[in-house]
């Protein structure tokens, strides 16, 4: 199964955007054409069981972006993960790493060593407690006041609570045997990944994700770190365009013979 995808702009660089683990592709309304417009060919897909993708079958999240590359004919791709998008970045970086020719990644989750802090482990024993008693509504609202940062307005906090609720109604339904299966993807495996990263984090995020980001930074052999003082969870949501301008910034170094000689 193909997932569902959009597709804008011609260029020599093509750009993968991968949503959080609780949006979709609309996450990246803010940057997708206009990435395109700057002159970059930019996809944009919902990973299974998210948005338009339904998970139907088991399979591997970075398999899957290996089999849309596959599908559109793009041999090498910069992939820019948010949260959850970002580990299955840099577990495509690993699995396939002719495939990737750099890595943008925000407020990005990642295989490393991290044990849970106490404002995390609360707030998953609360979304489980609301989910296991039906009550989609509390537990999207739950996601959309943890994950936003100060900066969101109600458009991106409404957005969010629609795809967060879109995820829950396509996930839980899904039998075992159609769940993702692990990567595989090490800490270890992380410093074979030699192409440039850049790894971001938000000084209004929750503290485990602005520690994993430290983690994988230092693990990355090509990388450079950045936080964002206003950002939360979410930068594409939360300032569009700050985080657009981010993003060529990084787009346009990848494509200077230092970084493209890597």
């Amino acid at each position: 199964m193909t997932l569902s995808h959009d597709t804008a702009g011609t260029g020599p660089q093509t750009v993968v955007l991968l949503h959080s683990g609780v949006c979709d592709r609309r996450m990246w309304d803010g940057q997708f054409h206009a990435l395109a417009e700057a002159g970059h060919h930019v996809v944009r897909c919902d990973l299974r069981g998210f948005g338009e993708t339904p998970a139907d079958a088991p399979h591997v999240h970075a398999d899957d972006v290996r089999d849309l590359l596959d599908h559109l004919g793009v041999e090498r791709a910069v992939l820019v993960g948010s949260s959850f998008g970002g580990e299955v970045a840099l577990e495509v970086a690993v699995r396939h790493p002719e495939r990737v020719a750099g890595l943008t990644l925000l407020c990005a989750a990642a295989p490393v060593d991290h044990a849970a802090g106490p404002e995390l482990r609360a707030f998953f024993a609360r979304e489980e407690a609301l989910l296991d008693a039906g009550d989609l509504d509390a537990a999207t609202a739950l996601n959309v006041e943890l994950w936003l940062g100060p900066d969101a307005g109600d458009a991106a906090r409404a957005l969010v609570h629609t795809m967060q609720r879109r995820a829950f109604e396509l996930q839980l339904g899904v039998p075992d045997e159609h769940g993702a299966r692990p990567s595989g993807v090490t800490e270890d495996d992380l410093r074979t990944i030699a192409v440039p990263a850049l790894v971001v984090s938000g000084a209004h995020d929750v503290p485990d994700f602005r520690a994993i980001a430290g983690k994988t930074a230092a693990l990355l052999p090509a990388a450079r770190r950045v936080e964002l003082d206003w950002a939360g969870h979410l930068p594409p949501l939360e300032r569009p365009d700050e985080t657009l301008r981010l993003l060529l910034d990084h787009l346009a170094e990848l494509g200077a013979p230092a970084a493209a000689g890597r």
